[in-house]
């Protein structure tokens, strides 16, 4: 009951937090594997060490049954590239997990382990290759010649205060220092999300500033809802974002 009510209070109430048996936790995320409106589902299990993270194998197993391979050489580059940098791990059997003996970071994990069972899924069953979009250099261009314009010094890739590794794409300091985070998909608007709620639970000065490029390529209503769990959330425009910024900071 107490690690219960410690996630609720941990990560926002997007996430659904239930008791299974033997102290496992259930949290049921609002990340869907693609295409197929089924909810991401993540298990927090106690152990010796502390806690196992893991998707219980759902990401491969619904991966195959939309006809993906997980064993696909492509899937492995995935593994090999991307997880390297990640406290996630894909096994032998199939289970995208994380671990930790500290409490406090089984909230960013949860995420962590969601994103990578969604990556899993879309990489397992893409069709193709797919448009290539320019919007993250768009993004920096506009950034360094909006800081450059106000005399306001900037920070790119920048890893948070908060448990879990998780990164601002840009900050503009200040007072209360702006964290830009280039929305380049869901997953990525939800982690804006959660850096804005962790913020406010320790009480950490910072306006989350959530950037899309469309409303499309994060969802409808993923885009409306983040604005109630961000700073504020907004589509790309090369002309309105400079003075967006510029009220932001003064």
């Amino acid at each position: 009951m107490e690690l219960t009510s410690t996630l609720k209070r941990a990560i926002c109430g997007l996430f659904e937090v239930h008791a299974d048996e033997k102290g496992v936790q259930r949290v049921i995320t609002p990340l869907e594997y693609p295409g197929s409106g089924d909810r991401i589902v993540i298990r927090v299990r106690p152990t010796q060490a502390g806690y196992k993270i893991d998707d219980n194998g759902e990401a491969a197993l619904y991966a195959s049954m939309a006809g993906g391979d997980v064993e696909s050489d492509v899937v492995a580059r995935w593994v090999e590239e991307t997880l390297a940098y990640s406290p996630t791990t894909f096994s032998d059997d199939e289970v995208i997990s994380a671990t930790t003996p500290d409490e406090r970071l089984t909230a960013p994990y949860i995420f962590r382990v969601a994103e990578a069972a969604q990556h899993l899924f879309s990489v397992a069953t893409a069709r193709g290759p797919k448009k290539t979009s320019d919007f993250r250099e768009r993004l920096a261009a506009v950034i360094e010649k909006t800081a450059t314009t106000l005399g306001v010094a900037f920070r790119s890739d920048v890893e948070l205060p908060i448990a879990g590794g998780m990164k601002a794409d840009y900050i503009l300091d200040h007072q209360v220092p702006l964290l830009v985070i280039a929305a380049t998909n869901a997953t990525r608007l939800l982690e804006a999300e959660v850096i804005h709620v962790q913020y406010r639970l320790e009480k950490k000065p910072g306006f989350v500033l959530a950037i899309a490029e469309s409303q499309t390529s994060v969802g409808k209503a993923q885009f409306e809802r983040a604005n109630y769990y961000t700073g504020k959330t907004v589509t790309f425009s090369e002309s309105n974002l400079p003075k967006l910024i510029e009220h932001q900071l003064h």
